[in-house]
């Protein structure tokens, strides 16, 4: 079994990253850390890049977790990327990390986290950043 974690170089990924490290040790699992980007523009600031990745593998590494990352580039949306993932990778817990936002951005732009919840078929973990 696998905990997979939707990463993205913020506070909020790197919340769900702690969440997911705790998770894959308690478990015994390893974990698959995913960063996608749809690439219909020129700078996506959620998407990692080489030196965020480093950080993340040497921190996996170092704490002898078992780990797979994968980025998608030019796929569907991140919410589809990470059910659809769920659903291939023999996945037992989703660690997704949640923003601040405000019921009127939820409702006019709607949320990928909330679609992730709706749409996984396994358990997910919504963690926030520290304040």
């Amino acid at each position: 079994m696998t905990v997979l974690v939707g990463y993205v170089p913020s506070p909020e990924g790197e919340a769900a990253l702690r969440a997911g490290i705790d998770e894959a040790r308690l478990r015994g699992e390893k974990m698959l850390v995913v960063n996608t980007s749809r690439g219909d523009s020129y700078v996506d600031p959620r998407f990692a890049q080489e030196p965020d990745l480093a950080h993340v593998r040497a921190d996996l590494a170092a704490l002898g977790i078992e780990f797979d990352i994968r980025q998608v580039l030019g796929g569907g949306d991140a919410a589809e990327e990470i059910i659809d993932l769920a659903e291939q990778a023999d996945v037992s817990l989703v660690v997704i990390g949640l923003r601040r936002r405000s019921a009127v951005g939820k409702l006019i732009m709607g949320s990928a986290a909330q679609r992730i919840l709706l749409g996984t078929g396994c358990p997910v973990l919504a963690v926030k950043a520290d304040s």
